[in-house]
């Protein structure tokens, strides 16, 4: 018999929820919804370039991440061109390319972290024609100085792209984005409404990058993908710094709370820049499944990394008090019947 979850601790979804300013306008919206959204988001692409202190041109709004990189992947990759990611990376792009007939090659991660020099030299090695990095990472919420990134582009081969996901970039520390110059055509960027500002259901995502690069998404992008209530939504969430501000320290606060309960039964976290906490089970993936397992049979939703050695992780999203609670009296319960 189905019954829902006492505490949804595995989405990644930012569970402290978005600014009321946001949940205000989409209610607001709801109204018109009978009429079809602005298929150029003009208002939100406009704040979103005076906010990154680019030209409109360079920004395109769409359908969350996952639907910008179908896109991507659409104008870019043809029957056997090679793309280059990591080892259980997030696994959507994987998908994309595998549906547009491109060839994956994986490199594995270092560290727990998204490996970019070993990245861009196999991209070189087998003339990848576009390589996906993401900063902070997911499944494992370790992240890179912008720094450390920038000292690595006149690495990426001639005729590659290399895809920056910044999904978690709000929540991660100052200097983690790196400063690129937005018309190099060497790169885009990717940035979402779904984590820090808590509008996962919303599907509100964008990219940024050089003009003609960014412009070429009009060929293919589906013009009327976002309604209107996500886009009001989302112009509202941006403008609301303040509410931003409070998310980020509920997020500082949930990750060291969560810390502390992996400390309390011998358990290592590891450090995250993300809404999400991965914490080290030791041994292999299989006591991670275990460990899993119990945790949902007790009414408490969490996932795990898919690919060895990240396997033998389980991730806890961040959330409120309660919910972590619940998870801390879970855990030590599946952890006392493991022995």
């Amino acid at each position: 018999m189905r019954r829902p979850f006492a505490a949804r601790l595995g989405a990644n979804e930012n569970i402290f929820g978005p600014s009321p300013k946001a949940i205000e306008a989409m209610q607001k919206a709801a109204a018109d919804i009978w009429m079809y959204a602005d298929p150029e988001s003009h208002e939100l692409r406009h704040a979103l370039a005076e906010f990154h202190d680019i030209a409109p041109q360079n920004i395109v709004v769409g359908e969350g991440i996952d639907g910008l990189l179908g896109y991507l992947v659409r104008l870019l990759i043809g029957k056997g061109d090679s793309v280059v990611t990591s080892d259980g990376a997030y696994p959507t792009f994987n998908y994309h390319v595998a549906g547009f007939g491109g060839v994956l090659h994986k490199v594995p991660y270092r560290d727990d972290s998204e490996d970019l020099p070993t990245l861009l030299s196999k991209a070189a090695a087998v003339d990848a024609k576009l390589v996906y990095y993401a900063n902070p990472d997911n499944p494992m919420g370790t992240w890179q100085s912008g720094e450390d990134i920038l000292s690595q582009l006149d690495n990426i081969p001639d005729g590659c792209v290399l895809l920056l996901d910044e999904a978690y970039v709000e929540l991660a520390p100052d200097g983690t984005a790196p400063e690129i110059d937005i018309n190099d055509p060497r790169i885009i960027r990717m940035r979402t409404f779904s984590k820090g500002y808590g509008m996962a259901g919303a599907r509100v995502g964008y990219a940024m990058g050089q003009t003609d690069f960014i412009r070429s998404f009009e060929k293919i992008r589906n013009h009327f993908g976002l309604n209107r209530a996500a886009q009001v939504g989302a112009l509202a969430a941006l403008k609301d710094t303040g509410w931003l501000a409070v998310t980020r320290n509920n997020m500082a606060a949930a990750r060291d709370t969560i810390t502390d309960i992996a400390a309390k039964y011998g358990l290592a976290a590891v450090p995250s820049a993300t809404n999400f906490v991965a914490i080290d089970c030791g041994g292999d993936g299989l006591r991670a499944k275990a460990i899993l397992d119990g945790l949902v049979a007790r009414g408490i939703f969490v996932r795990m990394p898919f690919v060895a050695p990240q396997s033998r992780c389980i991730r806890i999203s961040c959330g409120p008090e309660r919910e972590l609670a619940l998870f801390d009296k879970a855990l030590e319960a599946v952890l006392n019947d493991l022995g």
